[in-house]
């Protein structure tokens, strides 16, 4: 189910391959919502590789939370559950991966890559 959910908002989002602190991110849970990442620091009380993210929830009102996250959970590489209940986390890319980024890398003004639009106008 939630996969099904998460190609969909591919469709609809650009979203980057890293996360860093300051970045939304779209967070899918049982709701969808927005997140502003205030700081990724490293738990050293984990044997492995493992980081406590915290975020700035973008709900009214605000709620801070931290999550101990994989790397791969938190860029969206993979889905995780948490409570039994499956978690996605990735970053939405605002202009600079896209067409900004293809200027920077060739030079060259390359023709963005219209998206289906999901509104409708009704009259």
């Amino acid at each position: 189910m939630i996969e099904k959910i998460i190609n969909e908002l591919k469709n609809i989002f650009v979203f980057k391959e890293t996360t860093q602190v300051g970045d939304v991110v779209l967070l899918v849970t049982e709701r969808i919502m927005y997140a502003m990442v205030t700081g990724i620091e490293r738990d050293y009380a984990k044997k492995e590789e493992w980081w406590q993210v915290s975020m700035q929830l973008l709900t009214i009102p605000p709620q801070k939370t931290a999550w101990t996250l994989r790397t791969p959970q938190f860029t969206g590489q993979e889905i995780f559950t948490m409570g039994g209940e499956p978690h996605f986390v990735k970053a939405i890319d605002f202009g600079e991966g896209g067409e900004a980024a293809q200027i920077k890398k060739t030079g060259q003004i390359v023709p963005a890559k219209k998206k289906k639009s999901f509104l409708k106008v009704i009259k």
